[in-house]
């Protein structure tokens, strides 16, 4: 038995090898010492190098691939959402500058390195999200779900909704059209509704399996859910909920207090 004041050794295992990826001895998407070569150097049984290498998936340090080994995790971009991002959008339909939406201003792509997976579905509104338009529960939206892809790689997951009555039958409601250069904005703005304000509520909160799947998300990595009430005037005109993995993203807003 180790002493009280003594690691254990499958952490102190553990804590070398994540010196060494964050130092970069081990850079990021390179292979980590098999278990084999983790008993030899430190002289420890299997169970403790599975023990270790189990340790740093679970902190989102090291991703285990079926046949191939376990691998430092990639260093993958920071999106750094502000306030601002939306005002682009607001732009494309004063303009004719090149498409984009705020997620592509977030990701700093071009329009040709994006691309959604969409389904639009009817669905009548629940409780909760009837209370966020203002509407009687069970009011009928246009439903749509999103996955977001920037060259090929699945950044964000959203379901977005806007009340059926004032979409259907409109572009809007067709997702052939998506994406749609100015997003939101710029599709109310086609209906004849401008947009005058947006609210954001954020949590975070550990992946359901279906985000851990679509987006890839390693063992131990929460994510970072935004939810959005897109307002003209009084109206709530969508509601939205954004899943975006908290190793992504970087949250900043300008307060001005003059």
């Amino acid at each position: 038995m180790p002493a009280p004041h003594e690691r254990p050794r499958y952490r102190r295992v553990a804590d070398e090898l994540r010196h060494r990826i964050m130092s970069g001895a081990i850079p990021a998407g390179s292979i980590l010492p098999s278990e084999t070569s983790i008993m030899a150097e430190f002289g420890v049984a299997r169970g403790t190098a599975r023990e270790a290498i189990a340790l740093l998936r679970s902190e989102g340090l090291a991703i285990t691939e079926m046949g191939r080994g376990t691998f430092a995790r990639p260093v993958l971009p920071i999106r750094r959402l502000g306030s601002e991002r939306y005002r682009r959008e607001l732009e494309q339909i004063r303009g004719d500058q090149s498409p984009e939406t705020s997620f592509t201003v977030d990701q700093g792509v071009r329009w040709n390195d994006y691309r959604l997976d969409k389904t639009f579905h009817e669905v009548p509104a629940g409780v909760a999200t009837a209370d966020l338009f203002g509407v009687p529960a069970g009011t009928m939206l246009l439903e749509r779900r999103f996955v977001f892809y920037t060259e090929g790689v699945a950044q964000q997951m959203s379901t977005s909704c806007y009340l059926l009555a004032m979409v259907a039958g409109t572009p809007v409601a067709d997702p052939n059209r998506e994406p749609w250069p100015g997003g939101n904005t710029a599709q109310m703005h086609s209906l004849g509704v401008t947009i005058t304000g947006i609210r954001e509520r954020v949590r975070s909160r550990m992946p359901m399996a279906n985000e851990v799947e679509t987006l890839h998300i390693p063992g131990g990595t929460p994510v970072v859910t935004i939810g959005r009430q897109t307002y003209a005037g009084d109206q709530v005109v969508e509601v939205a909920d954004i899943v975006i993995p908290a190793d992504r993203v970087e949250l900043g807003y300008w307060i001005d207090l003059t």
